[in-house]
């Protein structure tokens, strides 16, 4: 368990899961380290106030990593990949460098204890998308080095099915399941607390591929859980297959969640024990979600997490 004196270095600290995993490691008594690539941001700022030791550098700053892990105990490692957008995401090439690069950095340093985060699409075979094989291949690296190694594999976000362009401007969603089809969902913010129990008992989890989850909804239980959350009718269809046929980057992630692999396995009782207040959606669109649900009701801007 943490003694309120043991560092973490989190990647990623200014965005979604690095924030995530920053808030509940400084909740759990950690003391958090941060690289950013702006200290002056909004974010960075409200890092610094909250008490995280801002570092500031980039994946490619390999001499400055070498400095940031000096000393901490634990490195969670994240990077952005392409399925977040040219904005966001890096290119496949540099995900995989730069997830192997900090991987070898941190077993160089001696750290005690590695948590990279994936994705619960990864299987025994490539998926042929390139944001899901580039994570399998840095899981595969880790396994191989000498460090203690943990590898947590969310399912889908609650907070991508509050983005625009799924139609919930027009009283509708469409998505990528069937409507009897079920998936496995994750609050960002649940990632975190999975993250920070998993640094406080390397023996159990040290070693270990764990899928996280939240909750798993069908088509239809999304239809009427985002009925009630509007306060009016909101119909669900899969997305069209003359869609899904012209789209390459859309029709193999459907067929991913036919094949069950984007669907989600995990245990969800074993994690609710490890993480009793983790949220479901119904949960999420009351509390956390809220906001950004009521955002996209109103908002007719273009689907933009996948490549162009």
């Amino acid at each position: 368990m943490s003694d309120g004196k043991q560092r973490i270095l989190v990647f990623g600290a200014t965005g979604q899961q690095g924030g995530s995993v920053a808030s509940a490691l400084l909740a759990a008594g950690w003391r958090v380290r941060a690289l950013v690539r702006d200290p002056a941001s909004a974010k960075a700022a409200a890092l610094r106030g909250a008490g995280v030791d801002l570092m500031q550098g980039g994946f490619a700053d390999a001499a400055l990593i070498r400095q940031a892990m000096e000393g901490v105990h634990g490195v969670f490692s994240v990077q952005p990949s392409s399925g977040q957008g040219p904005l966001l995401g890096l290119s496949d090439e540099e995900e995989e460098r730069y997830g192997i690069g900090i991987a070898d950095l941190a077993a160089e340093a001696g750290v005690r204890h590695l948590v990279y985060t994936s994705t619960a699409a990864i299987g025994n075979e490539p998926t042929g998308m390139g944001h899901f094989d580039t994570k399998a291949r840095i899981e595969a690296h880790i396994r191989r080095l000498p460090i203690t190694a943990s590898i947590v594999r969310p399912v889908t976000f609650m907070e991508m099915l509050a983005m625009p362009g799924f139609g919930l401007n027009e009283g509708r969603f469409s998505f990528l399941l069937r409507r009897d089809q079920r998936m496995q969902v994750i609050a960002v913010e649940d990632i975190g607390r999975f993250v920070a129990a998993i640094f406080a008992d390397p023996a159990r989890f040290g070693g270990t591929t764990l899928e996280i989850a939240g909750d798993a909804v069908t088509g239809r239980e999304l239809e009427a859980l985002f009925s009630e959350a509007a306060g009016r009718p909101i119909a669900y269809a899969r997305f069209p297959d003359d869609l899904l046929a012209a789209d390459p980057f859309l029709g193999k992630l459907a067929a991913l969640m036919d094949a069950g692999r984007l669907a989600g396995n995990a245990d969800l009782q074993a994690l609710r024990e490890l993480n009793p207040g983790m949220l479901s959606l119904r949960s999420w669109l009351a509390g956390p979600g809220r906001k950004a649900f009521a955002a996209a009701l109103g908002d007719a801007g273009k689907w933009d997490y996948g490549p162009a």
